[in-house]
C-alpha cells in the first residue's frame, strides 16, 4: 500500500495519476471533499477517470496524529507531497507549523509503522546559499544561517531536518528539491499565479532567474528514486535556469498577449512592496509583493541537476515550449 499526502495539490495529484497505472493499492489524504474535485478534473483531462475510483481517499491532516494513524495502517511506502506555500509574513506560524511539525508527524509515524521507504518533496528554497550572486547551487552548497531567509525557505529547511533526523533513526528516505514547478491544473495556486498575472496583462519584468521544472518530471524522478536502492540522498530537480523575462514572454506568446515591456528597477520594487504592505493593512488582504519576493526577483543563482542526471540519465522537459502549451490550456480553462 502506498500513502500520498498532498494528493489534492499539483505534485501529489500528478503523482496519483502516475501511480494508478502501476497496479499497487493507493491511499491519499484529503481534508475536504471539494479539494478532491481538482484531482478528479486532472484525471478527466488525461482521460483516466476510469481509474480515479481505485484511489482510497482517507480524511486526515498531517497535523492531526489520530487521523494519520488510520491512514498509515497497512502502508509500506510514503510520498510526502503536502506543504503550505505562502510568502505572506502573516502566515508565518501556519507555514512553519504545517511544513515542520507536519513533516515531523509523518516521519515519526513512518518509523513507528515500519515504513520501507519515505519520499519527501522539499524545494530549492531549502538548498544552500552562494557567496556570489550568479553562482551555481548544488546539493552540497552549505546553508548559511546568517543569510536572511524567508519564512517558507526556513520552514522547508526545517522540514528537511526532520527527515534527516528520521533517516539517522533508521528510516529509508529520499528527498527531492524541485525548482518552480509548472503543470496542468491547479491554476489557483503555486505557479498558476504567473499565468493569471500574464492573462491580466502583466507589464513589468526583472532580469532575475530561477530554476524551473515540469511537474511530470518531478513525479517521474520521485517514482524512479523510490524504486532504486537509494537512501539518505537529496536531489535538485531543475530542467532549466531561466530569467523571469523569458518565462513571461513564453506564456504571453502562448496566450497571444502582449509581452511585458517595462523593466522593474530595484527602486520600483522597493516602493511596490512598501505600498503593498500598506494596502494589505488598510484593505485586510494578503500580501501580493513582499520584501523577500522583491529581493528574490533579482537573484541570478543557478541550480545544478548534475547529481540526478548522473543517477537516472533522465532527460528533462524543456520549459519554454512546455509553459507555452500550458498557457493555451489555461485560457481554455
Amino acid at each position: 500500500m502506498i500513502l500520498v499526502t498532498g494528493g489534492t495539490g499539483l505534485v501529489g495529484a500528478h503523482l496519483l495519476l502516475q501511480l494508478t497505472g502501476k497496479g499497487e493499492p493507493i491511499r491519499a489524504l484529503y481534508r475536504s471533499t471539494a479539494s478532491i474535485e481538482k484531482t478528479k478534473k486532472l484525471f478527466t483531462h488525461n482521460k483516466k477517470q476510469d481509474v480515479f475510483h481505485t484511489i482510497e481517499w482517507v480524511k486526515g491532516d498531517i497535523l492531526d496524529i489520530p487521523s494519520l494513524e488510520d491512514a498509515f495502517a497497512g502502508v509500506d511506502h510514503v510520498y510526502h507531497c503536502a506543504a503550505f506555500i505562502s510568502f505572506d509574513p502573516r502566515d508565518e506560524e501556519q507555514i512553519r507549523k504545517t511544513n515542520i511539525e507536519g513533516t515531523a508527524n509523518m516521519v515519526n509515524l513512518s518509523l513507528a509503522y515500519g515504513i520501507k521507504k519515505f519520499c519527501h518533496v522539499s524545494s530549492i528554497a531549502a538548498l544552500g546559499d552562494t557567496k556570489e550572486d550568479g553562482d551555481t547551487i548544488t546539493e552540497e552548497t552549505e546553508w548559511n544561517p546568517e543569510v536572511r531567509h524567508g519564512d517558507y525557505a526556513l520552514a522547508k529547511y526545517g522540514a528537511e531536518m526532520e527527515v534527516w533526523r528520521a533517516w539517522q533513526e533508521g528510516l529509508k528516505v529520499v528527498v527531492v528539491n524541485p525548482g518552480l514547478i509548472f503543470g496542468y491544473g491547479f491554476w489557483d495556486q503555486g505557479s498558476g499565479a504567473i499565468f493569471r498575472a500574464v492573462d491580466s496583462d502583466q507589464y513589468f519584468y526583472t532580469h532575475g532567474t530561477c530554476g524551473m521544472i515540469a511537474v511530470e518530471d518531478v513525479v517521474n524522478v520521485m517514482l524512479h528514486l523510490m524504486e532504486k536502492d537509494i537512501s539518505g540522498e537529496r536531489y535538485t530537480l531543475v530542467s532549466d535556469n531561466l530569467s523571469y523575462k523569458e518565462l513571461l514572454d513564453a506564456i504571453a506568446d502562448g496566450m497571444q498577449k502582449k509581452r511585458p515591456s517595462i523593466y522593474a528597477t530595484k527602486f520600483m520594487t522597493a516602493f511596490g512592496w512598501r505600498m503593498d504592505w500598506l494596502l494589505s493593512k488598510l484593505l485586510m488582504r494578503k500580501r501580493m509583493l513582499t520584501r523577500g519576493m522583491a529581493r528574490s526577483s533579482y537573484a541570478t543563482d543557478k541550480y545544478s541537476n548534475e547529481k540526478i542526471t548522473a543517477v537516472t540519465e533522465y532527460a528533462f522537459t524543456p520549459i519554454l515550449p512546455y509553459v507555452k502549451t500550458l498557457s493555451q490550456f489555461y485560457q481554455k480553462h
